[in-house]
Protein backbone atom coordinates (compact mmCIF):
# COMPACT_ATOMS: atom_id res chain seq x y z
CA UNK A 1 0.00 0.00 0.00
CA UNK A 2 1.23 3.23 -0.71
CA UNK A 3 1.61 5.46 1.57
CA UNK A 4 2.80 9.52 1.74
CA UNK A 5 4.11 11.16 5.01
CA UNK A 6 4.12 14.75 5.15
CA UNK A 7 6.06 16.71 7.87
CA UNK A 8 7.94 20.38 7.97
CA UNK A 9 4.55 22.09 9.09
CA UNK A 10 4.65 24.02 12.30
CA UNK A 11 3.80 27.84 13.70
CA UNK A 12 5.63 30.85 11.96
CA UNK A 13 5.40 34.39 12.12
CA UNK A 14 4.86 36.21 9.03
CA UNK A 15 7.05 36.78 6.13
CA UNK A 16 9.74 33.72 7.10
CA UNK A 17 9.84 30.50 5.31
CA UNK A 18 9.15 27.13 6.20
CA UNK A 19 9.76 23.81 3.95
CA UNK A 20 7.46 20.86 3.89
CA UNK A 21 8.23 17.36 2.77
CA UNK A 22 6.42 15.09 1.52
CA UNK A 23 8.74 11.02 1.71
CA UNK A 24 6.17 8.55 -0.73
CA UNK A 25 6.54 4.88 -0.39
CA UNK A 26 7.17 4.64 -4.06
CA UNK A 27 9.37 3.36 -6.90
CA UNK A 28 9.96 5.16 -10.25
CA UNK A 29 8.94 8.30 -8.43
CA UNK A 30 9.47 10.10 -11.21
CA UNK A 31 7.02 8.54 -13.54
CA UNK A 32 4.09 9.73 -10.70
CA UNK A 33 2.40 13.54 -10.76
CA UNK A 34 2.76 14.90 -7.46
CA UNK A 35 1.00 17.52 -6.23
CA UNK A 36 0.88 19.99 -2.76
CA UNK A 37 -2.48 21.24 -1.69
CA UNK A 38 -3.70 22.99 1.18
CA UNK A 39 -6.97 23.19 3.12
CA UNK A 40 -7.80 26.59 4.43
CA UNK A 41 -10.08 26.90 7.95
CA UNK A 42 -13.79 26.03 6.85
CA UNK A 43 -13.25 26.07 2.86
CA UNK A 44 -12.02 23.02 0.57
CA UNK A 45 -9.12 21.80 -1.27
CA UNK A 46 -7.17 24.03 -3.19
CA UNK A 47 -4.13 22.68 -5.65
CA UNK A 48 -1.16 24.95 -4.61
CA UNK A 49 1.59 23.58 -6.59
CA UNK A 50 2.41 20.11 -9.15
CA UNK A 51 5.15 18.82 -11.03
CA UNK A 52 2.97 16.18 -13.70
CA UNK A 53 5.28 15.20 -16.30
CA UNK A 54 9.28 13.88 -16.69
CA UNK A 55 10.97 17.47 -16.33
CA UNK A 56 9.81 17.92 -13.08
CA UNK A 57 8.56 21.62 -13.86
CA UNK A 58 6.29 23.05 -11.32
CA UNK A 59 3.35 24.87 -11.77
CA UNK A 60 2.05 27.01 -9.06
CA UNK A 61 -1.25 28.21 -8.53
CA UNK A 62 -1.84 32.10 -8.50
CA UNK A 63 -1.69 32.70 -5.17
CA UNK A 64 1.73 31.03 -4.04
CA UNK A 65 3.67 31.81 -7.77
CA UNK A 66 6.69 33.76 -6.65
CA UNK A 67 6.71 32.37 -3.11
CA UNK A 68 6.38 28.49 -3.07
CA UNK A 69 9.25 26.65 -4.77
CA UNK A 70 7.96 22.63 -5.45
CA UNK A 71 10.73 20.22 -6.29
CA UNK A 72 11.17 16.23 -6.06
CA UNK A 73 14.22 13.86 -5.43
CA UNK A 74 13.40 11.26 -7.39
CA UNK A 75 16.03 9.62 -5.64
CA UNK A 76 14.69 9.50 -1.99
CA UNK A 77 11.31 9.31 -3.31
CA UNK A 78 10.44 12.67 -1.49
CA UNK A 79 8.44 15.71 -2.63
CA UNK A 80 9.33 19.28 -1.18
CA UNK A 81 7.74 22.70 -0.77
CA UNK A 82 9.65 25.66 -0.24
CA UNK A 83 7.58 28.33 1.13
CA UNK A 84 8.81 32.21 1.58
CA UNK A 85 7.45 35.02 2.57
CA UNK A 86 4.32 33.31 4.77
CA UNK A 87 1.36 35.85 4.88
CA UNK A 88 -1.51 34.58 7.51
CA UNK A 89 -3.59 33.60 4.39
CA UNK A 90 -1.22 30.91 4.26
CA UNK A 91 -2.09 28.94 7.09
CA UNK A 92 -4.16 25.64 6.66
CA UNK A 93 -3.27 21.87 6.45
CA UNK A 94 -0.95 21.20 3.44
CA UNK A 95 -1.61 17.97 2.02
CA UNK A 96 0.76 15.55 -0.83
CA UNK A 97 -0.81 13.81 -3.20
CA UNK A 98 0.42 11.60 -5.59
CA UNK A 99 -1.48 10.29 -9.09
CA UNK A 100 0.21 7.38 -11.68
CA UNK A 101 -0.43 9.70 -14.59
CA UNK A 102 1.84 12.14 -16.00
CA UNK A 103 0.40 15.01 -18.00
CA UNK A 104 1.49 18.01 -20.03
CA UNK A 105 -1.75 19.87 -19.40
CA UNK A 106 -0.16 21.53 -15.98
CA UNK A 107 -3.89 22.78 -14.98
CA UNK A 108 -4.83 19.33 -14.33
CA UNK A 109 -1.81 18.89 -11.89
CA UNK A 110 -3.78 21.43 -9.78
CA UNK A 111 -6.94 19.35 -9.17
CA UNK A 112 -8.10 16.90 -6.73
CA UNK A 113 -9.21 14.45 -9.13
CA UNK A 114 -5.85 13.90 -11.02
CA UNK A 115 -4.39 12.13 -7.41
CA UNK A 116 -5.35 8.52 -6.23
CA UNK A 117 -3.08 8.70 -3.22
CA UNK A 118 -2.87 11.61 -0.09
CA UNK A 119 -0.68 12.15 2.64
CA UNK A 120 -2.09 12.78 5.92
CA UNK A 121 -1.70 16.45 6.18
CA UNK A 122 0.56 18.58 7.98
CA UNK A 123 -0.39 21.98 9.97
CA UNK A 124 1.30 25.41 8.53
CA UNK A 125 -0.28 28.23 11.16
CA UNK A 126 1.25 31.68 10.46
CA UNK A 127 0.98 34.27 12.84
CA UNK A 128 0.79 38.01 11.88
Amino acid sequence: QVQLVESGGGLVQSGTSLRLSCEASISNFGLYSVGWFRQLPGKGREGVASITDRDNQAFYADSVKGRFIMSRDTAKSTAYLLMNNLTPDDTAVYFCAAGTTLTTNRFLGLQEGWYEMWGQGTQVTVSA
